[in-house]
């Protein structure tokens, strides 16, 4: 029995990037550069999901299920605030834009995520006087995720 290749999520980094990929590939993403996005502290959950479609037959009482639409998921990222984080800087720019912005997510073993998406807010959380001055932004995944996994 082998031993799971599991990891945490320590060392994580999500980077963004203005510009969009020629192609819609790993090769595509591979060839942007990325501004991390720093101080997350929680990168969130993301996938696709599908809606169920039902159907009803009167004559067998059985619900039928089928899979619809899907749906890449929203990533809502929490973070520090650093007003002079080039990452940050541009997430904040891009919630005024209605242009989707590429992403990757590169993993404490080296392999990655990709996608493009729409970042929907950038909130600021200034809370009480024992805690770091906070946000979180929500992206809202428009691509297929591309995941890349090391060799």
């Amino acid at each position: 029995m082998t031993a799971a290749l599991v990891q945490t999520t320590a060392g994580a980094t999500i980077g963004i990037s203005a510009t969009l990929p020629a192609t819609n590939d790993a090769a595509g993403y591979a060839a942007l550069t990325f501004s991390l996005i720093g101080e997350v502290t929680d990168l969130g959950e993301f996938g696709r999901e599908y809606a169920t479609v039902t159907h009803n037959p009167i004559a067998s009482r059985r619900t039928i299920k089928r899979k619809g639409s899907f749906n890449d998921g929203t990533m809502a990222l929490q973070l520090a605030i650093d007003r002079d984080d080039a990452g940050q800087i541009i997430a904040l720019a891009a919630v005024g834009s209605d242009a989707n912005k590429a992403i990757a997510i590169t993993y404490q073993d080296g392999s990655k995520d990709y996608f493009s998406a729409l970042v929907m807010s950038f909130k600021t959380n200034a809370g009480s006087v024992d805690q770091i001055l906070s946000g979180s932004i929500n992206l809202e995944i428009n691509t297929d995720i591309i995941s890349v996994a090391l060799p």
